[in-house]
């Protein structure tokens, strides 16, 4: 009786593994199956867009198939390629796409055969063309239109950024090419400026052409003072670079006491206000300064004019424009200077009023290089230790006229004149 039952219980068993074997052989043979699907397994994606940087990390997708499996690109490229490109089982693979040099949208289809078979499936990669640049910047990337430079011979220095062919050529014989230094991402070009011997300042311009995208074509100009006299202080503010160039825009300049260390090194400064909360009223813009806000004024105070020897008269020259809103609301426009420190000045009060032109001049661009806008003191007595303040009429002003009194400056110059 029990060895009956041991043959029935092995028959079972002997059954059992050949159903078990049947089943794991239909498997193998079974119809082949492909799947293509997104890193999430979410969809079943027929395209991938990229822009022009490319994406050389890779784009992620999910193969699943029980069959020997291919991705063949449509045609033979250098931009666009899947890895791994085959396999025989589930797995993972990336798209990569390199970076579109080109001004032109490109496309790559990919197809998929599985087991020899084509599949009716076919993957897009399109990928945007490159947008043409070509930016001048200087040495600390602060993008540059214009250099103010000193009497003496030197060398400047203008970093190019761009991704299209270009040329540079002076339009005067004392500004000559000397070197280009490329660099990863850029280039540095040095040019040599001769020593300047009239007494005016003068001025001449780099152009820097490009003929395929002639909407990128520049000029870099350079405006060096004469033989008229010592320069012992120049302030462009070309290191502030808050919000934009247009005076009316009230949002993006930001006070000075939240500059960086770096432009607070430059030794601008500005009088805490007593009557708003001890803030200094003096604001970073972009490439120009401003001073006090509504209901309170505010000044500039220049660093000390150390490069001053014993006494001196100096000549200042500056640049500056009264607040109008882009409706042609007027602030009052009284501008106060002074010295701090040693020194007496020639004219102590100045009435700003060379108006913005928003329609004319909509980025304030234009009002900065009428003559209009440039005012000149002189101070006798000056030394090292004097400084010059700038004030927006006075530090409280509410209730007084407008009861806003904001200015912007910009080119300040101190000059210790030719005898």
């Amino acid at each position: 009786m029990k060895t009956k039952n041991i043959y029935i219980l092995l028959l079972l068993l002997v059954a059992a593994v050949f159903t078990s074997c049947e089943k794991d052989s239909d498997n193998d043979s079974g119809e082949a199956y492909f799947l293509f699907k997104d890193a999430a397994e979410l969809i079943s994606p027929t395209g991938y867009s990229v822009d022009y940087k490319g994406n050389t990390s890779g784009q992620q997708f999910i193969v699943r198939s029980n069959k020997s499996w291919k991705i063949i690109e449509e045609s033979e490229n250098d931009w666009a390629r899947f890895f791994p490109n085959e396999g025989d089982e589930d797995g993972i693979v990336k798209v990569i796409v390199q970076e579109n040099k080109t001004f032109v949208d490109r496309v790559m289809h990919f197809t998929f055969v599985v087991d020899g078979e084509d599949q009716p499936v076919m993957f897009t990669v399109n990928q945007a063309k490159a947008t043409p640049f070509l930016t001048l910047s200087d040495n600390k990337g602060t993008v540059i239109s214009k250099l103010h430079i000193i009497q003496v011979a030197q060398s400047v220095s203008v970093t190019v950024k761009a991704n299209v062919a270009y040329t540079y050529t002076p339009d005067v014989s004392w500004i000559t090419f000397e070197k280009s230094t490329p660099g990863t991402s850029s280039t540095e070009l040095s040019f040599a400026v001769a020593a300047n011997e009239s007494k005016n300042t003068r001025t001449g311009k780099i152009s820097f052409t490009c003929t395929t995208q002639p909407q990128l074509n520049t000029t870099l100009t350079i405006e060096q003072e004469g033989s008229e006299g010592q320069v012992v202080l120049f302030e462009d503010f070309s290191w502030l670079t808050y919000g934009n160039t247009i005076l009316y825009n009230s949002t993006d300049p930001v006070r000075c006491d939240s500059w960086t260390a770096e432009q607070k090194a430059k030794g601008w400064t500005s009088t805490p206000n007593t009557f708003s909360s001890n803030q200094p009223l003096l604001y970073g813009c972009f490439g120009f300064a401003k001073v006090g806000k509504t209901s309170y004024g505010g000044d500039l105070i220049s660093p000390k004019l150390s490069e001053i020897v014993g006494i001196k008269n100096i000549v200042v020259t500056f640049k500056a424009a009264p607040y109008m809103t882009a409706t042609g609301t007027k602030d009052d426009n009284i501008l106060n200077v002074s010295v701090i420190g040693p020194g007496t000045v020639s004219q102590s009060q100045f009435i700003i009023d060379n108006w913005p032109d928003y329609t004319a001049d909509p980025n304030s661009i234009a009002i900065w290089q009428d003559p209009a806008a440039e005012r000149t003191f002189t101070i006798t007595g000056a030394t090292s230790e004097t400084q010059i303040k700038f004030l927006g009429y006075d530090y409280k002003l509410s209730g007084v006229g407008a009861g806003k009194n904001r200015l912007f400056f910009d080119d300040i110059k101190v000059l210790i004149p030719n005898k």
